[in-house]
Parts: structure tokens; sequence; C-alpha cells
């Protein structure tokens, strides 16, 4: 009786989380968060420390692609199994114009473009598409120096310079004391849309916001 008890607990303890991984299945969300992330932010508070070349000043990269990530109304899948091959290092490297790295456009197929339900190619180029459709306010690009930036400055930027964008669509988060991401919620057709509640996060401290490089 011991015996049984102690596996119905086991059981209890783990049905859950392989519940909400049998969620997580290739070609299975609802819609998509593209989120750019600030590149000089990202190389003060890390990548200049890793001499990352992505950081080096010849690249004169303002916005960055972090990844186009698939969501739930509630939630979001990760680490998706499919039956679509990994990209080539060619594949992968024709996104550091966009990424900065092909290493990140790597990571973010494994984790993230999995669970499209598309292949490799059809993931690298729907990134392109999203990236290519939101215009990013050239204001940041001519920083006099490194500033002080309200969060909901630049989100009112972002919906200025893309006015088909609903302002629930647009997030601003911060880290460690900098602005990090613009997120922006799209459908799966890449056509701007309302975030769900959980991704709504928006960072609300001004936060420094370094000048490029």
């Amino acid at each position: 009786m011991l015996l049984d008890m102690r596996r119905l607990a086991f059981l209890l303890l783990i049905l859950p989380f392989a519940a909400a991984r049998a969620e997580d299945r290739a070609g299975e969300f609802d819609y998509y968060v593209l989120a750019l992330s600030w590149n000089a932010s990202w190389c003060a508070r890390e990548g200049d420390a890793r001499d990352a070349d992505q950081c080096d000043p010849r690249h004169d990269y303002g916005f960055t692609v972090h990844g186009l990530w698939p969501q739930y109304e509630r939630g979001w899948p990760a680490d998706c199994r499919t039956r679509e091959r990994d990209p080539s290092r060619r594949e992968t490297a024709e996104m550091t114009p966009i990424m900065g790295s092909s290493g990140l456009a790597a990571y973010q197929w494994r984790k993230h473009g999995r669970c499209t339900g598309l292949s490799a190619t059809e993931y690298f180029d729907a990134t392109r598409r999203a990236w290519g459709a939101v215009t990013r306010p050239d204001i940041f690009r001519r920083l006099p120096r490194d500033m002080e930036i309200a969060p909901a400055v630049v989100e009112e930027a972002f919906l200025e310079a893309n006015p088909d964008m609903e302002r629930n669509g647009v997030t601003v988060t911060c880290r460690d004391g900098f602005i990090q991401e613009v997120r922006i919620c799209l459908t799966k057709a890449l056509e701007p849309r309302a975030c769900a509640p959980d991704t709504r996060r928006d960072c609300r401290a001004v936060s420094l916001m370094p000048q490029m490089r």
C-alpha cells in the first residue's frame, strides 16, 4: 500500500509537467512576438566583455532581431520536436546582418523556430519579412550620447513610425538599468495585433539607452 501511495505521489508530481510539455507541438501556436534588441545595450551589458564581433562599430548596428517567437494566448512553446532539418552554417550566417551573429540565429531556430512548424529556411524568411515590415525610428540611431530614456518614449516612437501597430501590441523591456528590447506582437500572417496579457509587461523605469558605437 505504501509503495502504491509513493507511485501515486510521483505521478501527481510529474503529470502537470508532462501535460505542459505535451502542448508544445510544432506548428501549434497563436501568434508571434518579434523581439528587437538595442544592440548597444547588449554590448554594454555583456557583449563588450565577450569581445563580440557584433559590438564592433564597423557594423553600425542599431536594433537587431533577438528572435521571432511563437506564442500561445497564455504562455509560449519552446524546444519543440520537428522533422525539419537544422539550418546550415551558411543559412545562419546569412541572418547576421539583422541578428548580429550566426550563433544567435542557430539558437533561435533550436528554441523557437522548431515550434513554428516551418522549415529553417521558411522560419528565417519569416523573420526577415517581419523585420522588414517594421520601421525602426531613426531618432535612436542619432542619439548624441548615452541617454536615460523613459520606455514609454521608445514605445511612442515605434507607434508613430508604424501607424498600423496597436498600442497594446508593443512592449518595451529593460534589464540591469538598460533599455533592452522592443517586442512587437504579430499574427501568423505577420500583421500587427494586440499582445496577450502575459506578454504586455512594459518596463516603467527610466533606463539607459547607450549611443550607437
